[in-house]
């Protein structure tokens, strides 16, 4: 620990010979020290000092945006081991609004989506304990466990007058990537689960099997997808754009943080008859991808406004295994629209070119009759005494119809 103090003073030396005269850095920092040093001497019990940084990292961050975070060295690996794309939990991409704990989206094929909880469902409590102000590596060490146990939840849901309790079983979650499947003679449909390395190669693969059947235009299913890779985002968006036209660009404080992505030369489907569907669940790549096929009038957007979330975290490994998620630039359409909500005014996000709202309760049968009826590996039941039909899909097919009759009456 005196090494640690005599690092910082020398360090806070250094600082105010640089700039104390242009800013008050080195009082502050200065402050920081004294009360570590006040409450490691003076504290009416020993104190873990190690515990007592850690938390003055974490708060220090705190008034910026839900994303920037202190990654202690559990949650790093934690982290790291979920980019691999297996691990032991519910299902459930997560992040904090207003306060709140809140699912971005559950995603298909987990416990959290069979049992029907939907974004911007806002988790309350965890084993009975409030979520109110957790932090974000709180949440994932409350939620995350060895697959098998169970883990009870509290869940706060727009439209319901009390609370529901969940308990959930934690599995292993390892996630399918597309599905498809013909929804007329002619219609195609790919649902676009998640942005990871092997999403456009999927959807290639998939698409070629849809062609194969007669397929000659397509509903790109976009719902609940949270994101996952910028430049899986880039690849998928140049499948129907091509001529090197900009997919997004990012833009932060620092002028290094501009950046341009393009699509191909070349698009595999620049032809293809395109609706692409969106949700408050349609998160960060999913977002882009939207964004992009919209400004350039590639394919019509149907459903809900997405969720807003398209801002570029950068992560800084530091000393002890500890790591800094930072915030250092923004998403913004070809256009220059803004995808990030802005937390006062709530604007933001991908604005469907027709809007069709549908109720959480509608939201939660369907994502849980699409469990039952399309598991992997098997084919549909036919429940049609139970099933209830997707409206958003629905008006997907038909506006794919209404086009296809225009264009032959207009070559007629």
């Amino acid at each position: 620990m005196l090494r640690f103090l005599v690092t910082a003073a020398m360090l806070l030396n250094i600082c105010v010979f640089s700039f104390a005269k242009e800013d008050k850095t080195y009082d502050q920092l200065k402050l920081l020290l004294d009360v570590l040093t006040h409450t490691q001497e003076k504290y009416v019990t020993e104190v873990d000092t190690q515990k007592l940084i850690y938390s003055a990292a974490s708060g220090m961050l705190k008034p910026l945006d839900p994303f920037t975070a202190f990654l202690e060295p559990r949650i790093y690996k934690e982290m790291k081991i979920e980019t691999e794309g297996k691990y032991g939990g519910l299902g459930i991409r997560i992040s904090i609004k207003d306060n709140w704990l809140t699912i971005i989206s559950p995603m298909p094929g987990t416990p959290a989506y069979r049992l029907g909880l939907l974004p911007d469902d806002k988790i309350v409590k965890i084993e009975g304990e409030s979520t109110m102000d957790i932090t974000m590596e709180d949440a994932v060490k409350k939620l995350r466990g060895d697959p098998g146990t169970k883990v009870k939840i509290t869940v706060a849901r727009e439209g319901s007058k009390e609370p529901i309790d969940y308990e959930i079983i934690r599995e292993i979650i390892k996630l399918e990537n597309v599905r498809s499947k013909m929804l007329t003679d002619n219609v195609g449909y790919l649902h676009l689960l998640e942005f990871n390395q092997t999403s456009a190669g999927d959807l290639k693969k998939a698409y070629n099997e849809l062609k194969e059947k007669g397929m000659d235009s397509v509903v790109f299913d976009l719902r609940n997808n949270p994101g996952g890779l910028l430049d899986v985002a880039v690849e998928v968006s140049s499948l129907f754009l091509g001529e090197n036209k900009m997919v997004v660009y990012t833009k932060g404080r620092i002028p290094e943080s501009y950046r341009e992505y393009r699509a191909n030369k070349e698009a595999l489907w620049k032809d293809v008859p395109v609706v692409v569907l969106i949700n408050r669940g349609s998160a960060s790549a999913s977002e882009i991808v939207s964004g992009a096929l919209q400004d350039h009038k590639r394919a019509l957007i149907v459903g809900s406004r997405s969720f807003g979330k398209a801002s570029v975290q950068s992560v800084i490994p530091l000393q002890d295994g500890c790591a800094l998620k930072l915030t250092t630039a923004k998403y913004y359409t070809p256009s220059g629209r803004l995808i990030q909500v802005d937390t006062e005014t709530k604007k933001g996000g991908i604005e469907p070119d027709v809007n069709i709202e549908v109720t959480p309760e509608v939201e939660s049968k369907l994502m849980m009759q699409e469990e039952t009826v399309y598991p992997k590996g098997k084919e549909p039941k036919d429940k049609k005494e139970t099933k209830i039909e997707d409206e958003v899909l629905k008006r997907a097919i038909e506006l794919l119809k209404a086009r296809k009759v225009f264009m032959q009456q207009k070559e007629g």
